[in-house]
């Protein structure tokens, strides 16, 4: 056995025990081994990326629930993967050419595509590194690449099964564009941002009498050389003799109908609406009803092309709507111009307002594969975690759009389509394939030119669960491991990746790809507020590693992961969680320092004799069967504060210290059985404890394992929690109540902690009298009290059925106390009338952040509390 190190070393722990679990394989799965399996998929995170907090949350949970199950006795699986992230890669590489003076489009596809690959190889692997820092079980000697061999093979598999299935298809839609990287983005890569915009009334004169005219509204007046029709509700009477006439567009002269449609509001605006199919989605949608043209109006950059006057072409969008107000105006059909907030979509990655943009693309019919995605969740297959979530999840499944999946960029899974001379398609696995193809349909060899576009990223990461597995081919991993069992991540990719998981999955497998999927919170700081740089509020997760150890990091993320709410974090309580693990670092030390060793097969339930032992031993099979219950309905805040509260309350603060008189005392009957239990809880407490905190545990563990035992925790057995001895629970139970209860008191009115206080006892209830008398000397110990037969004027003191009645008045100054008192009160009742103050002002309530409303509702309540403990109080010295 050897000896704990005065202070515990994270550092030094971390690294040396992560290359001896790896070294011994405690991470592989073994699809021969006969064993029930248990799989979570790891969501890949980009090669590009670095470890923050939400990656950490994340992996906190998979990993406290995959070595909980592996130490039921399951095969697990952690499986391991990174994303290649299209567009942030090849944004990132980019822009490391262009620092060199090297332009993407001088070198060629080929050769740029060669420097991502290069700069992949010898970066790409920081996010594993920073992984594995968080003391996570992935199998990663099973690593995958979204862009690997294996996993392009299942990509082009899925995309000519699709097509040939004519669930993907080739159309001119709209599509969020990005005019800065040329490209289609997808909605996750949408940033909506609040601007302080106007809205211009535009006057659109009738065809039938110029002097007579419509008023629509819109924010951006560049677009209306797009304009196909002006749009008003059916049931709008200021119109209805107007639907059906035409209308000039005035700055092109195109004539337009007035149509009747269901998408105007008539209560927003002038009610009606100018229909711009080309740059709107909305527009688009009216168009498809009403069979309308769709004119594009602007180039790929954003600027104006040659469907505008010649005046307007190759401006800019912006400047292009400065330019039609002014003209407007000088044509007098210019109503006005109201301010006006709207919220305005930004491509998150090139920070530009993004354009919807007519383009030739791909897409999938997502409504066909979402209607058994749907049914998997509305029937149970599926389940969220908590459940309120697949609400969401219905509500973006019913109402799908067709998917656009292409991208017109060069980093990424390249569309396997192949054009004839005559722009025919060939849809296959390779050119050589496409070439064959095309012979038999010309009848002779042709050239053949490939699509330039690549595949969505998220194309490839909705095969994640069962192309990493080995599929197509039918791997003994596949028939294992799918479908997975727990899907772990945020609500905010619910829509882009949960439900694109399923519909894939579920379309190629057969089988939902997981059967539950647990939703965590989204982390916060300690404000409430969102975390940004540009706040200078992130926590990162390497720096808290490196200053407080993985495990308080792991013990604060669980013990935040609580269901359906956000949550607030700080280094407070990653501090707190930092000085439990050194709490139970001394704990060890203390149990060490009094030669407790483990002894084989005891168990207090059975073979311990004295009451605090059979009491400890119980209070951990309850504190057992807690956090298995807890764990198992996914409830790790509950197991954190379980376990927190084990180690801290029952162990440190109370057996520790009731067993002291014994373990120093003489008695070597009593101290052998001491030091017994003492033993047995401590190596109950680091086993249910490892999930969470694998690394302090284990370092604990090598100094007490008896030769022949399994090296690491992980090996172990989750302990099946057993009859806990309940007499021996509620008699020491009554006398911590009775300490907690007296020390509480004492505080409030200040009595010296050093000092005893003459206590007398009423009782009447025969059980509690004989837990005082086997506890006497317990309880007048930690208590600070003598007890005595009778005190005049006492401070009455409850714990279950018995008064304590302490002697206070000899103690400390009666009148000096209620001065105190009274003053503090004082206090209180003017901090709270400032609170109160606040909440019942309609104008602060309206004005301040949701977050400054619920920390002085917070404040509200600690003070009103805090008045009931003081007029508690002054009532005792009364």
């Amino acid at each position: 056995m050897s000896v704990l190190s005065q202070n515990y070393q994270h550092q030094s722990a971390q690294e040396k025990l992560y290359e001896e679990w790896m070294r011994k394989g405690l991470f592989a799965c073994n699809p021969k081994s006969g064993k029930e399996p248990f799989t979570i998929m790891m969501p890949p995170p980009n090669v590009t990326g670095n470890l923050h907090l939400g990656h950490a949350l994340t992996y906190t949970i998979q990993d406290v629930l995959l070595r909980y199950q592996k130490m039921k006795g399951k095969d697990t699986l952690y499986q391991p993967g990174t994303d290649h992230a299209g567009i942030a890669t090849q944004m990132l590489v980019e822009r490391q050419l262009n620092s060199e003076g090297i332009n993407r489009h001088e070198l060629g596809r080929e050769k740029f595509l060669n420097h991502v690959w290069t700069w992949k190889e010898k970066y790409g692997s920081a996010i594993v590194d920073q992984q594995k820092k968080m003391g996570i079980t992935a199998d990663w000697d099973r690593s995958r690449f979204t862009m690997d061999a294996g996993l392009s093979d299942a990509v082009r598999k899925v995309f000519i099964d699709l097509y040939t299935q004519k669930l993907i298809y080739r159309d001119k839609r709209l599509v969020n564009w990005d005019c800065k990287l040329l490209t289609a983005v997808s909605d996750l890569e949408v940033e909506e941002k609040e601007t302080n915009g106007k809205m211009y009334y535009l006057r659109y004169p009738l065809v039938s009498d110029a002097t007579q005219y419509i008023v629509v509204g819109t924010t951006r007046p560049e677009t209306l050389f797009g304009d196909v029709a002006v749009a008003v509700h059916p049931d709008d009477e200021r119109y209805q003799d107007l639907i059906g006439q035409r209308i000039r567009v005035p700055l092109n002269g195109r004539e337009i109908p007035i149509v009747a449609d269901e998408y105007p509001d008539p209560e927003k605006g002038t009610g009606a609406v100018k229909i711009t199919p080309a740059h709107d989605f909305n527009d688009f949608e009216v168009s498809e009803r009403h069979g309308l043209e769709k004119i594009n109006v602007m180039d790929i950059h954003g600027k104006m092309n040659e469907n505008c006057p010649v005046e307007y072409q190759g401006l800019d969008r912006f400047e292009a709507r400065k330019k039609a107000v002014e003209a407007m105006e000088a044509l007098e059909c210019l109503d006005r111009i109201e301010d006006y907030k709207q919220l305005i979509p930004h491509g998150d990655r090139s920070g530009t307002p993004l354009e919807p943009r007519l383009t030739d693309q791909w897409f999938v019919d997502a409504a066909v594969l979402a209607k058994r995605a749907l049914e998997a969740v509305e029937t149970g297959e599926t389940v969220f975690v908590p459940d309120n979530w697949k609400h969401t999840y219905f509500e973006w499944l019913r109402n799908i759009r067709p998917w656009c999946i292409s991208r017109q960029i060069w980093w990424g899974h390249r569309i396997p389509a192949w054009y004839g001379p005559d722009g025919h398609v060939f849809v296959a696995d390779s050119a050589e394939v496409a070439h064959i193809e095309a012979k038999d349909h010309y009848g002779h060899a042709v050239e053949l030119a490939q699509d330039d576009d690549v595949l969505d990223t998220w194309f490839s990461s909705a095969l994640w669960p069962f192309s990493t597995l080995g599929w197509p081919e039918q791997t003994p991993e596949l028939d294992t491991y799918y479908s997975t069992d727990v899907l772990v991540t945020g609500f905010d990719i619910i829509f882009f990746w949960v439900a694109r998981m399923m519909m894939m999955g579920l379309h190629f497998m057969g089988k939902v790809p997981f059967k539950v999927v647990y939703i965590h919170p989204l982390i916060r700081d300690e404000k409430g507020q969102k975390m940004s740089k540009t706040k200078g509020n992130v926590i990162d997760p390497l720096v808290v590693i490196e200053q407080y150890g993985a495990d308080a990091l792991r013990l604060t993320l669980s013990s935040l992961a609580v269901h359906g709410r956000d949550v607030r974090m700080s280094m407070d309580k990653v501090e707190s969680s930092r000085n439990f693990v050194t709490k139970l670092w001394n704990a060890a030390k203390y149990a060490q320092m009094h030669n407790v060793e483990l002894v084989p097969g005891f168990n207090p339930a059975s073979d311990a004799k004295l009451t605090v032992n059979r009491w400890i031993g119980g209070a951990l099979e309850v504190t057992t069967k807690d956090v298995t219950a807890a764990l198992d309905e996914y409830r790790l805040h509950d197991a954190a504060n379980l376990l927190y509260a084990a180690v801290r309350n029952l162990f440190c603060d109370w057996y520790i210290e009731f067993t002291k008189p014994i373990l120093n005392g003489q008695d070597e009957i009593t101290k052998s059985e001491t030091r017994a239990t003492m033993a047995w809880a401590l190596k109950r407490l680091l086993t249910v404890l490892q999930p969470m905190m694998p690394f302090v545990t284990d370092e604990i563990w090598a100094a007490f394992k008896p030769e022949g035992s399994a090296e690491f925790l992980l090996e172990h057995v989750w302990p099946i929690s057993e009859n806990p001895d309940m007499s021996a629970v509620s008699e020491m139970n009554w006398v911590i109540e009775s300490i907690t209860a007296i020390r509480a008191a004492r505080a409030e009115l200040n009595v010296p902690v050093a000092t005893f206080v003459q206590t007398s006892v009423s009782m009447d209830d025969k059980l509690e009298q004989d837990y005082l008398n086997r506890n006497q000397s317990l309880v007048e110990r930690l208590a600070r009290i003598t007890l005595t037969d009778s005190v005049s004027k006492p401070l009455n003191v409850i714990a279950g059925k018995t008064v304590f009645q302490l002697n206070i008045r000899d103690v400390i100054d009666l009148e000096a106390e209620h001065a105190r008192l009274q003053k503090e009160k004082a206090k209180v009742l003017a901090d709270l009338k400032v609170v109160t103050g606040k909440l019942s002002n309609a104008d602060f309530v309206a004005r301040a952040p949701q977050e400054i409303i619920d920390e002085n509702k917070q404040r509200e309540v600690d003070f009103n509390e805090r008045l009931q403990k003081i007029d508690a109080s002054l009532a005792q010295l009364a």
